[in-house]
């Protein structure tokens, strides 16, 4: 057999497998819509969503916990959470000006204190990254600036950072999943067009091919080694699958042949089966070619997702899932 043959089964091996992926829908005995879930491993996994919801479990998601509201934070719509582990995490609400808050539990959510609140006025919190080691949070621009905070250890003290990166007219994040940012870098969208953002090179913005409205661009980003998947499109038009993904590597952007079957709102690397998964409302796609080709779960619990932690994913009305090989 020649090494091109081998090569073609292992791709053809890794498809059949991820395409017999399904998700195993799991109660949360909420009917709250979820954006946020964060795997903190050792079976400890941490939920949020509209109306003051944060959810808990601690046994590999066989139950979840209804954690107690912050206070104030009835109405709230968390968007985002990060676990650091069974006691321990930060929830980010989003919401004009003042809506837009930080908590953290430190009693494994029996209680929260209030961190930081939006100190602008017509600002917006779209996603937060937190661990025991600090944290960004990075809202829509104000004054032509993308508005981004940081914390040092423990994400306790959060203020405004030195370097804020300008927007063009007309650009904003996606506060659709909490993966629109990572430690390094954020994705953008609306009518200026989709692009990618380093933090450490805050002037210089890498323009992504995916629609470009006020509606659409890129939604999530996930890193693998030194390499982004970037999924997106146009919320507006789900079943639209006209630049669903970009890969982005060494700097040069690659177009898949075969993209996602519609707008993504979330996109994360399995180390397990070797593969990119990406989620949207009409679907699941996964990709075992660095997105060059990207084919559909096959299964019916594979749509309306919002958001993706492996092995976990959630969505509307309550909706949280795991991933089942």
């Amino acid at each position: 057999m020649v090494r091109g043959d081998l090569n073609r089964i292992l791709i053809a091996l890794s498809l059949s497998c991820s395409a017999s992926a399904q998700w195993t829908t799991l109660e949360s005995h909420t009917t709250a819509g979820l954006r946020g879930i964060h795997n903190a491993g050792s079976g400890v996994a941490w939920a949020s969503g509209a109306e003051g919801t944060i959810l808990r479990t601690t046994n590999e998601g066989q139950t979840w916990q209804r954690c107690t509201t912050p206070p104030g934070g009835e109405k709230l719509d968390f968007r985002g959470v990060q676990g650091f582990d069974r006691n321990t995490a930060v929830v980010m609400s989003s919401g004009e000006g003042a809506l837009s808050r930080i908590y953290k539990t430190t009693d494994g959510c029996g209680s929260w204190t209030l961190l930081f609140t939006n100190p602008d006025a017509k600002g917006f919190f779209d996603a937060i990254r937190a661990s025991p080691a600090g944290g960004v949070v990075v809202g829509d621009p104000v004054d032509g600036k993308f508005a981004v905070f940081i914390a040092g250890k423990g994400a306790t003290e959060w203020k405004r950072s030195a370097a804020e990166p300008s927007a063009l007219p007309g650009e904003a994040l996606f506060a659709a999943s909490n993966s629109s940012i990572d430690l390094n870098a954020f994705v953008t969208g609306g009518r200026s067009g989709a692009a990618l953002i380093l933090f450490k090179k805050p002037g210089v913005r890498q323009p992504l091919p995916m629609p470009a409205s006020e509606s659409a661009g890129a939604f999530s980003l996930a890193r693998h080694f030194e390499d982004w998947m970037i999924v997106g499109g146009d919320y507006k038009n789900p079943d639209d699958s006209t630049g669903t993904a970009v890969f982005v590597h060494a700097g040069n952007v690659i177009i898949p042949r075969t993209p996602p079957h519609g707008y993504r709102s979330a996109v994360a690397w399995d180390e397990t089966s070797k593969t990119w998964i990406a989620v949207g409302p009409n679907g699941t796609d996964v990709s075992s070619d660095d997105g060059k080709n990207w084919r559909a779960l096959l299964s019916g619990t594979g749509k309306n997702w919002n958001a993706i932690s492996l092995p976990y994913v959630v969505g509307p009305a309550g909706r949280i899932g795991k991933l089942k090989r």
